[in-house]
């Protein structure tokens, strides 16, 4: 029999037996239609947003990563299964689910109830003196549960010891060393005193940190151009490897076992991919190696915490790995001038934004340990506005049974330290201690989805987070009494406050860009926190983008006299924004420019639409190419978006 594959193992282990049945199900009905219709390529194409499939499958674990064994890849909206695709991994994954299937079935029938023992009715003792005595069955069941629990435990156990034992290869000179080797420190240290200068400038204007809060440092900025490098100039997010042999998208066949070489650096899982055109495979080797990730400079998650970590320790700052059991990492690292932890995330780019998971991507979370060479930390409640809800979806231990255990694990490592390194010890973890009781919320934080990852993979992992909803009824700027009595309609939008303000109405605002958008697809409003930034934006991994603003005056009777338009905006590389403003009558093309511009095609008409239209751009950030009115996210003045218009 062939071995289970990993894929079919997830969903069956992963997810309550109700779960597994119904996601299931739905594979089943995929891999049937494709087995039973294999030259129809309406059966090859799987719709992301289906009800069925977002409602029942992508928040299932294991389920996208079954689709994906069987050989479907992301095709925009769709999962699509090639027709060069060999059905051999399907067919195996539909039996090997029918199997289990079976199995939990069997396990989930009913069993007959015994007739043998006492009779019904007959009295124990103790039921006599009113008491209950447990049936065998129940006590049988406790014991089970029991069992079970401490199962759970010792896994626990074992992934914070392999955890605690994998951070102290950041303490190896050698590998510090070999980081340091590439990292431009020179260029990154210019760049971190450029920006405290200007901190200090706005801190001495007065416009920036109040005088009772913690003045950042050159360490603090420092952090702040290492991540902005990792993330941009030196790792590389990959789903899938390109085919060596082609340079097409090849399809995941599984994994297969590592090289001696592989093993040596962690190797541990290869992953097997096979391209649809020209039959090459190519391996995607998942290194644990922070110094091997230094010459390899790609992977996922895992990879990226993993090297940018030994990065951090290899410029002497104090960091943390930190592993969330929902299946993310990222890094923590101590800054001295605010005394406590930061949250840095090197794929996104983000650092002290700790509600980013629960808030900005929707995940559920439960356990978040942190792992450093001196220390173990449960920092879950730095993570959580919510900690009720949490503490409902921890059951992979007893609570009592994790503080002790941490404690343990802690007392160890402190025992050989210097008494004047423990007392700083003990002093931060008081300090962390009163941070995680405090109550947090996100207001003002600009909390976004995902961004790295396919949009299948972030799908699938319900990372998405709540982009902004299109109004439910399209906006149409109409005129006020006032507009009407004074023949003029001025508005302005600013990107760094997502404001509108409707000056020609007694300054009259309105929060979020959408509140006043006739149509939107595919928009999204994005904040650099690295860059202090502003601006609109493609969702990432979509090729096109489009917003429209409509005007309709046909009420008031009034005609355009003179029409002016600012539309400030930025592309990059091949990008592409295309502005065009249509009455009834006539359409006009216009350039995106910081300044106003007169429109004299419009003078007469009594209404118009004004659209941007957004394609183009390069490779993995095309989406980042064309921004529409892109400005300092500090910016509280200029407006980059402006309409003026005058009426007779």
């Amino acid at each position: 029999m062939a071995p289970v594959l990993s894929s079919v193992k997830q969903l069956v282990n992963e997810n309550t037996a109700k779960d597994f049945m119904t996601a299931s199900e739905i594979l089943l009905k995929f891999a049937n239609n494709v087995l039973q219709h294999p030259s129809e390529q309406k059966y090859r194409r799987i719709r992301l947003g289906n009800p069925t499939v977002e409602n029942k499958l992508l928040p299932v674990s294991g389920a996208m990563e079954c689709l994906f064994e069987m050989g479907f890849s992301e095709d925009g909206e769709y999962l699509s299964l090639p027709k060069s695709a060999s059905l051999s991994t399907l067919s195996q994954i539909k039996t090997q689910l029918e199997n289990e299937r079976g199995i939990v079935q069997k396990s989930s029938m009913p069993t007959t109830p015994s007739t043998s023992g006492p009779q019904a009715g007959a009295s124990t003792g103790a039921q006599a003196s009113g008491g209950q005595v447990p049936s065998t069955a129940t006590l049988a069941s406790s014991l089970t549960n029991l069992s079970e629990l401490v199962g759970k435990e010792q896994d626990f156990y074992r992934k914070l010891e392999a955890q605690l034992q994998h951070v102290l290869v950041y303490e190896d000179r050698r590998q510090q060393q070999k980081a340091r080797e590439v990292i431009p420190i020179a260029q990154l240290e210019k760049e971190a005193k450029t920006k405290l200068e200007q901190l200090s400038q706005c801190e001495n204007s007065g416009d920036d940190q109040t005088n009772s809060s913690p003045k950042l440092d050159m360490q603090d900025c420092l952090v702040l151009a290492l991540l902005n490098w990792f993330k941009n100039s030196f790792f590389k997010w990959v789903d899938a490897p390109a085919c060596r042999g082609c340079g097409g998208k090849p399809v995941l066949q599984g994994n297969i076992a590592p090289t001696p070489e592989e093993l040596r650096f962690g190797g541990n899982r290869v992953e097997n991919y096979k391209c649809p055109s020209c039959q090459t495979f190519t391996k995607f080797v998942r290194y644990n190696d922070p110094g091997k990730l230094l010459e390899t400079r790609e992977g996922r998650c895992g990879e990226w915490a993993n090297c940018f970590t030994l990065c951090c320790r290899a410029m002497n700052f104090e960091a943390r790995y930190v592993l969330d059991w929902t299946d993310h990492v990222w890094t923590e690292v101590y800054s001295n001038s605010q005394q406590r932890w930061v949250h840095c995330d090197p794929c996104e780019n983000t650092c002290d934004k700790p509600l980013l998971y629960e808030v900005g991507w929707g995940k559920k979370l439960t356990y978040i340990i942190a792992f450093s060479v001196d220390d173990v930390e449960d920092v879950t409640w730095r993570y959580t506005s919510n900690f009720d809800e949490i503490l409902k979806r921890r059951n992979e231990c007893r609570e009592n049974w994790l503080v002790k255990t941490l404690y343990n694990l802690d007392k160890k490592k402190w025992s050989s330290m210097p008494e004047a390194k423990r007392n700083i010890r003990l002093k931060r973890k008081i300090v962390e201690l009163v941070e995680f009781m405090t109550p947090k919320a996100a207001d003002g934080q600009n909390l976004s989805g995902r961004t790295t990852g396919s949009l299948a993979w972030r799908l699938a992992r319900g990372e998405l987070g709540t982009q902004p909803a299109q109004t439910a009824e399209p906006y149409v700027f109409k005129l006020t009494e006032k507009e009407k009595s004074s023949r003029k309609f001025h508005l302005t939008y600013s990107s760094a406050k997502d404001e509108y303000v409707r000056l020609s109405n007694d300054g009259e605002k309105s929060s979020g860009y959408q509140s006043m958008v006739n149509k939107s697809e595919n928009i999204f409003r994005k904040v650099e926190a690295d860059w202090k930034m502003a601006y609109l934006a493609r969702n990432e991994g979509t090729d096109k983008a489009e917003i429209v603003w409509k005007f309709d005056f046909t009420e008031s009777s009034l005609k355009v006299d003179s029409l002016e338009v600012k539309i400030d905006c930025a592309t990059y590389e091949n990008g592409k924004i295309n502005w065009i403003i249509c009455s009834d009558e006539t359409c006009a093309m216009l350039k995106g420019g910081p300044a106003l511009q007169t429109v004299n095609e419009l003078n007469g008409q009594t209404g118009f639409t004004l659209t941007a239209s957004l394609s183009g751009g390069q490779g993995n950030v095309a989406w980042q190419h064309t921004q529409l009115f892109r400005q300092s996210s500090e910016d509280t003045v200029m407006c980059p978006f402006e309409i003026l218009i005058k009426f007779k």
